[in-house]
């Protein structure tokens, strides 16, 4: 399908906020996933950053990140993401990984570690992190928590029906149980979520999984165009016009989320700072 109009990018060239990347030897989702919005973003400066390595243990049907076997847990890389984000400037820090169902806590200590480590690089600084569902451990999600992130943020991706298709190694109820239970554990979190449309899913099914994740206590919703990263991943089945996408932010907030970023380029962790002070601090 030819790319429409209103999600097609400038090309831009190469930015000292990669050259400063590659120093400290960091990954960023940005990069790995093929984010149409890297040049702008990191132009601001912003980044995020993608700790655990750059193998992912599964091999999602929408994402261009590398799976296969990762490498070892490096006990130096909060470290450095909190030096890279001191030298950036950074007053938010998003932080997410590949997913490391390869280890015992699916990487939730390295988590913890590095919001310490920017915490004490940047004591002013807010700290948003997008986890992986950690197969649902609890435990797990209590060490992430115990660290004191600002904003919780674990995505679903797609609707109920198109899992087996989008994420045939992740659940549904699953990853609803991951926001529910962060809510449980620390209720005055800030806890998000981020879609992706263009699979072939319905209004219907979308207002669905918007009370689905009400239900779960989110409070912060983005929504977004799919776009295919490489020939080995899903098609789009259509692109959204940038009208329905305002038609669902406006379904979205009838729901009962407190702040939506919703248009063909939105993508979870983009422009998070302003969607962290715009959004109201909800206990529900």
């Amino acid at each position: 399908m030819r790319l429409p109009e209103w999600i097609r990018t400038k090309a831009t060239g190469l930015h000292s906020t990669k050259n400063l990347l590659r120093t400290h030897r960091l990954s960023t989702v940005c990069e790995e996933a093929r984010c149409p919005n890297q040049g702008a973003c990191f132009a601001k400066p912003t980044a995020t950053f993608m700790i655990l390595g750059d193998r992912c243990t599964r091999d999602c049907a929408f994402c261009s990140v590398s799976s296969g076997a990762p490498s070892a847990v490096d006990p130096h890389e909060p470290e450095r993401v909190a030096e890279a984000a001191a030298e950036l400037g950074l007053r938010y820090v998003v932080v997410t990984s590949v997913t490391r169902d390869d280890l015992p806590d699916g990487g939730a200590a390295q988590f913890a570690s590095t919001i310490r480590a920017i915490r004490r690089r940047l004591p002013d600084a807010r700290v948003e992190v997008l986890i992986p569902d950690f197969k649902g451990d609890r435990e797990a999600l209590r060490v992430v928590l115990a660290a004191e992130p600002d904003v919780f943020n674990h995505n679903m991706e797609t609707v109920k029906r198109l899992y087996p298709l989008v994420r045939p190694q992740a659940d549904y109820a699953r990853s609803l149980g991951v926001l529910r239970d962060a809510k449980e554990l620390a209720p005055s979190l800030r806890t998000k979520s981020g879609l992706m449309l263009g699979f072939g899913e319905t209004v219907e099914e979308l207002k669905e999984l918007f009370g689905d994740l009400r239900s779960a206590g989110c409070t912060m919703l983005t929504i977004g165009q799919y776009l295919r990263p490489t020939k080995k991943n899903l098609p789009v089945v259509e692109y959204i016009k940038p009208e329905i996408f305002e038609e669902l932010k406006e379904l979205a907030l009838v729901s009962g989320f407190d702040f939506v970023a919703s248009g063909p380029l939105v993508r979870s962790s983009m422009n998070a700072e302003e969607m962290y002070k715009n959004g109201k601090i909800s206990k529900s």
